[in-house]
């Protein structure tokens, strides 16, 4: 699966890049949701693999606190990149005269990077103050890897800033994308609806399927994971951490492996690019 993830996205990266007919902001958003996907996995993945393979289990401070890190910071931008996806798809659809206006390369660029900065900032915030926690006991992390809702369990001093904390970023990366994507669509789908072709409507929504589809995937697994209330019998404890470990596997490792091909599927561009990329490097 790391494999493919490294691959797929890779590929998408390249032919974004390398194919002029692809400099748009769509596929300037899916270019970075695919190196953040690559980044995400690789904070993550290859620790796991060697701890299967070596059955070395163990991590220091400062590594666990580089991988929450990066694990935080790259869900967090996500986040905020899917809602940037969202509105692109809703100018391009409902504004398609003004798009190039509206969505200038300034733009854009500047809407990726504010992602990315509030992802990092956030990830800051919620990794300084987990790993500032006195830690007891055996500190054996009941978790694939250093995630900051199975650290803090781990702390033996008052965590309560930490999740009011939690709950402000809940808002902040969660609902407010949910939000713009939400809003977004329901413009789209009222613009969908008036269009007199058929052609035109099933364009569009080709269009708007892919992104929806990894944002039903990612924002489900995440919600299930931070936005549902926590559990405080004992007795259920550990079978709610082991359906926790799968929850983040899946957002963690099966939605990156997803998200390059869902988007490459149904979508010519990207084929014809991968295409015309492979016939240009035969023919050199």
């Amino acid at each position: 699966m790391y494999l493919v993830i490294l691959t797929g996205n890779g590929v998408l990266i390249i032919t974004s890049i390398f194919d002029s007919r692809l400099h748009t902001p769509m596929y300037f958003f899916l270019g970075n949701l695919s190196f953040l996907d690559i980044c995400y996995t690789t904070s993550s993945v290859p620790s796991t693999l060697v701890s299967l393979i070596s059955k070395k289990r163990n991590i220091s401070f400062y590594g666990c606190a580089v991988q929450m890190f990066l694990g935080f910071a790259m869900g967090s931008t996500e986040c905020f990149l899917l809602g940037m996806m969202a509105f692109d798809r809703y100018v391009a659809i409902c504004n398609p005269l003004r798009y190039s206006i509206i969505m200038s390369k300034g733009v854009y660029v500047s809407m990726a990077s504010v992602s990315w900065f509030s992802g990092g900032i956030n990830s800051v915030v919620q990794t300084s103050l987990a790993m500032r926690l006195p830690f007891c006991g055996n500190n054996a992390i009941n978790h694939f890897t250093c995630e900051v809702l199975a650290v803090l369990q781990l702390a033996c001093a008052d965590i309560s800033l930490n999740i009011i904390t939690l709950v402000i970023s809940n808002m902040a990366f969660l609902v407010l994308p949910l939000l713009l994507i939400f809003f977004s669509y329901l413009f789209i789908l009222r613009a969908i609806l008036r269009m007199n072709s058929a052609t035109g409507r099933r364009k569009a929504f080709s269009t708007c399927s892919a992104h929806l589809t990894v944002v039903v995937l990612f924002f489900g697994t995440i919600f299930s994971m931070y936005a549902k209330p926590k559990s405080q019998d004992p007795t259920g404890e550990g079978k709610f951490q082991a359906s926790d470990k799968i929850v983040s596997l899946f957002y963690g490792v099966v939605t990156p492996m997803l998200n390059p091909i869902i988007y490459s599927l149904r979508n010519k561009d990207v084929k014809a690019a991968v295409k015309y990329i492979l016939k240009q490097k035969y023919i050199q």
